[in-house]
This record gives structure tokens, C-alpha cells and sequence, in this order.
């Protein structure tokens, strides 16, 4: 049969379409966080639909994390700013349900890493490479496997933010986190540690020294020793050879 070819169409609820609204009006900046959303009653009227299907509507953003709701608010639902936990509850949903594999978790987080490490090289202030040097100092000094762990995260952090990039920030603490829980019952950080300081103070010397490119490729090889022991032989060997590659041609 010659012709066009049609897809299959899909019965949108009522709801879905309150939701697309509300939705559409957050992202055009029509509606900012900390404003609110009309009552329910006034929901009804504008949206001509039950008072169900407004509550559904509110119940589906608010599991979204952009309102936040209470059925009979006079006021409305308030709109939230924008968090890092959907993106982050959404990846760790696919990662438990083996949609998204441990290697492909920290390729990406490898990925991340490398560009935090490559901008911050050239972008970071004398007040983040100090931020940078004080959480090295309180790995040293950690007495505990909590305090070693939060001082970790408090160098990457530092890292990230000296990146300049929102959105590298936001992707590797959550992808970060995701990772470390998922093996958090086979690390033995005891073992780990004093290769792990070295490791940092090495890539912290590359970025104070400007080199971006040599920061990035130590970052990967930091993440690569890491892991690797968890993950299939070879996983993530093309991303260090890559670094390497870009390291090389920066020097060239």
C-alpha cells in the first residue's frame, strides 16, 4: 500500500495536558520559583476539570520537584527552584533497574571529571585552589572513613565549581554519588587512601600550574585505578587513551 505512513496516536488524560502547561509556563519564566500557582478551585475553572484531575496534575509535578503542593492550599502550590534530586533519583532508578551499567556510570562521571579538571585549570580563583588545598589537608588529618569520604567530596566539589559549569557541577555530584553507593560495600578506602591523597595532589598541582590537559588525564587514571577492579576488564581503557591523546597534542 503506497501512501504516507501514520504512527499510532496516544490518548493524553486530561491531566497530562494541566501538567505541559504548568510546566511550559516554569520553563518560559511566565511562572519563577517562589511564586505560586492559582488555588485549586481557580484550577478548575481555568482548566474546565474535576478537582481530581487538578490534584493528579499537582501530585505528578510535585513528584517532579517543580511544586510544592498541600490538597486545599488557599495560597496554590509554590513553585521550587530547580534541584539536582529528579535528575538524580531518575539515574539511580535506571541504574538499579540495569539500564544504566556501573562501567557506563563512571565512563560518564570519567567524561565529567576530565572537563571539570580542563576548566578549572584555566578558570579557577586563588579562593577555590585554597578551598582545593584545605580538603586535601582534611583527608590527611581524617580519622574516620565518614570524614575521609566528606573531605573527598568537598575537593570535587571544588573542582567542579571552579569548572564555571552549572551543569558539570550538578551532573558529577549526582552521577558521583550514584557510582560510590552502588559499590559503597566493596570499597576498602583503609587501602585506598594514601594513593588516593597522592592522586589529588597531583591533579591539584596540574590545575595550579595551568595545565589542563595533564589534569584531565590524571583525573581519568585517578577514577581508572578506582574502579576498575569493579568493573569488566578493559571498560574504561579508551577514555585514558583519549586523555592521553589530547594531553599529547597540547604539548605539541
Amino acid at each position: 500500500m503506497s501512501g504516507p505512513r501514520f504512527q499510532p496516536v496516544r490518548t493524553v488524560r486530561a491531566y497530562e495536558r494541566i501538567v505541559e502547561q504548568i510546566e511550559h509556563a516554569v520553563e518560559s519564566g511566565e511562572l519563577r520559583p517562589g511564586e505560586r500557582l492559582p488555588s485549586e478551585r481557580d484550577l478548575m475553572v481555568q482548566f474546565s476539570v474535576s478537582r481530581s484531575t487538578v490534584r493528579e496534575a499537582l501530585r505528578v509535578l510535585q513528584a517532579r520537584g517543580m511544586v510544592r503542593s498541600r490538597p486545599g492550599d488557599p495560597h496554590g502550590a509554590e513553585v521550587l527552584p530547580f534541584t539536582p534530586a529528579a535528575l538524580h533519583k531518575s539515574m539511580t532508578t535506571l541504574a538499579r533497574v540495569d539500564e544504566l551499567s556501573l562501567a557506563e556510570l563512571v565512563q560518564f562521571r570519567m567524561v565529567l571529571e576530565g572537563a571539570a579538571y580542563l576548566l578549572a585549570a584555566r578558570l579557577h580563583t586563588p579562593s577555590q585552589l585554597a578551598e582545593m588545598d584545605a580538603a586535601i589537608a582534611r583527608m590527611r588529618a581524617a580519622e574516620g572513613e565518614e570524614e575521609f569520604g566528606a573531605a573527598d567530596v568537598d575537593f570535587h566539589d571544588a573542582v567542579a565549581r571552579a569548572s564555571g559549569n552549572k551543569l558539570i557541577q550538578i551532573c558529577s555530584d549526582v552521577v558521583r554519588s550514584i557510582v560510590v553507593n552502588l559499590i559503597a560495600d566493596k570499597i576498602r578506602a583503609p587501602e585506598l587512601r594514601a594513593r588516593s591523597i597522592a592522586h589529588h595532589e597531583e591533579a591539584l598541582a596540574a590545575v595550579r600550574a595551568g595545565d589542563g590537559p595533564l589534569a584531565a588525564r590524571l583525573a581519568r587514571q585517578a577514577l581508572s585505578d578506582f574502579y576498575s577492579p569493579y568493573l569488566p576488564e578493559g571498560a574504561l581503557g579508551v577514555l585514558l587513551e583519549e586523555a592521553a591523546g589530547e594531553e599529547a597534542a597540547g604539548g605539541a
